[in-house]
């Protein structure tokens, strides 16, 4: 069955209706009608089978049958990637939230290529959370990430409180490997920073240290940015999860 998603703010059990451009996908694109069964999510762990009872470019309304939640993920995982070249943040945002993320913040860094003005940074925000829903509905994942506005990784710093684990991926000397810093009994939420082609400057990495967070390595071969994000939230999944 065809997946579409309902705001959690609009999901009234009383009166389901998938609105705004999951209801002209819905209608237009996939050609539901009356009757047709669909499965519908709220991004925050809700999903129900419904029957559509009235199909329009702007409104889908369902009759549900019995409401299903999915459990949050054990840990909270925040990815915050530097934005990389050409549609690579797609790919990212994409992979991030398969992969179970419950964060995703795009940094702008001393050596991040891509340049945003103000009403860019807004776009990017609405087209990037637009990924991270379709993501969830193809993949069956019903917890979708926040995708934040994109920032500089100073401010960003400057206004992140502490989580269970910080991290920032690194290519200078003395970063230890992530499985050393794994904490026993697991963390119950992790943040990584991974940083852009040309990695962190030092001085992005001393700040980061001072905010806390410890820099890892992630092994002998350097990794493309989005390999490193993909990477990393594996294998934090793998571990905490």
């Amino acid at each position: 069955m065809h997946r579409f998603y309902i705001p959690a703010a609009e999901w009234d059990p009383g009166a389901l209706a998938i609105t705004g451009p999951d209801a002209h996908h819905c209608h237009d694109v996939m050609r539901c009608q009356a009757g047709d069964r669909v499965v519908v999510f709220d991004g925050r762990g809700k999903q129900t089978v419904a029957t559509i009872t009235s199909a329009k470019r702007s409104r889908v309304e369902l009759d549900p049958e019995e409401l299903a939640e999915t459990s949050p993920m054990p840990a909270s995982l925040t990815l915050c990637q530097a934005i990389p070249k050409g549609k690579n943040m797609d790919l990212v945002v994409q992979k991030a939230t398969e992969l179970g993320a419950a964060h995703i913040v795009p940094l702008l860094t001393e050596n991040t290529v891509v340049r945003l003005g103000a009403q860019e940074v807004a776009k990017k925000q609405v087209k990037w959370q637009r990924i991270a829903i379709e993501a969830c509905k193809q993949s069956g994942q019903n917890w979708m990430p926040e995708v934040a506005t994109p920032t500089t990784l100073a401010a960003y710093l400057e206004g992140a409180g502490a989580t269970g684990l910080d991290l920032i991926a690194s290519l200078q000397p003395g970063s230890k490997h992530l499985k050393q810093v794994l904490t026993d009994p697991p963390a119950t939420s992790a943040r990584i920073l991974i940083g852009p082609e040309g990695d962190f400057t030092s001085a992005e990495v001393e700040a980061a240290i001072a905010a806390g967070h410890q820099p890892i390595t992630l092994g002998p071969i350097i990794l493309r940015t989005e390999t490193a994000a993909i990477y990393c939230l594996s294998v934090l999944a793998h571990e905490l999860f």
